[in-house]
Formats: C-alpha cells, structure tokens, sequence
C-alpha cells in the first residue's frame, strides 16, 4: 500500500522534465526558423522530414508527460479520499505514462544526435 506522499515524489521530476521538453522544442523551432532563412534548398529539403518527426515526437513527449502529471495528481487525491486501490492504480497508470515520455524522449535525442552528426560530416566535407 503507498501513502500521498509517493506520488507526491513525482511532481520534481515531472516538472523539470516539462522544462526540458520545452526547452528541446525551442531549439527544434530556432532551427526551423534558421533554415527557412538560408534558402539553400537541397540542404534545408534533407532536413525538414527529421524536423517534422523531432517536433511531433516532442509533442508526444510532452502530452504523456503532462497526462503522467494529471494522473499522479488524480491518485494523490483519491489517497487522500482514501480510495486507496484506485489511487495506486491510477499512480501505477501514471508510472507507465511517464515511461512512455521518456522512451520517445530517448528516440527524439538519438533522432537529433544523428542529425547533427551528419551536419558535423558536411562540415568536415566543405572544410576539405
């Protein structure tokens, strides 16, 4: 049986990873908004499918994170109601959201690595 207090321990976490989150899809935007300006076309053209999937794997980040958010609030109330066998359902429930935000949060980061490694080549490439 969990008390209040263990969904409690999740609100930190949750918050700062919002953040993170955010801050990832400020830097996916700022690139965006930087190539739109270059004007290159076959570069920018290379790019904009894996910009589309970093941005809308970000908004799945997101959305599972704030529903992982909303469900430990929802278990911490209905502990503190006392529907003690919902509250841990709904806080396990929650547990399972926040996992799926941190797997698509790991594919969006080796999606972005690989992406900026294959700039790093084109750099190497033009400094030759």
């Amino acid at each position: 049986m969990i008390d209040i207090s263990t969904p409690a321990l999740l609100f930190p976490a949750v918050s700062l990873l919002l953040l993170a989150y955010t801050n990832r899809f400020l830097a996916t935007a700022q690139l965006i908004r930087l190539l739109s300006s270059q004007g290159k076309k076959s570069d920018v053209l290379n790019q904009i499918s894996n910009l589309k999937w970093r941005l809308e794997l970000t908004r799945w980040m997101q959305f599972f994170g704030v529903v992982s958010l909303l469900l430990c609030t929802l278990s911490m109330a209905s502990l503190f109601l006392e529907f003690n066998d919902i509250g841990e359902k709904i806080f396990g429930i929650s547990l399972i959201a926040m996992c799926a935000s941190l797997i698509l949060s790991l594919w969006e980061l080796t999606i972005s690595t690989r992406a900026l490694n294959m700039e790093l080549e084109a750099m190497n490439h033009r400094a030759k």
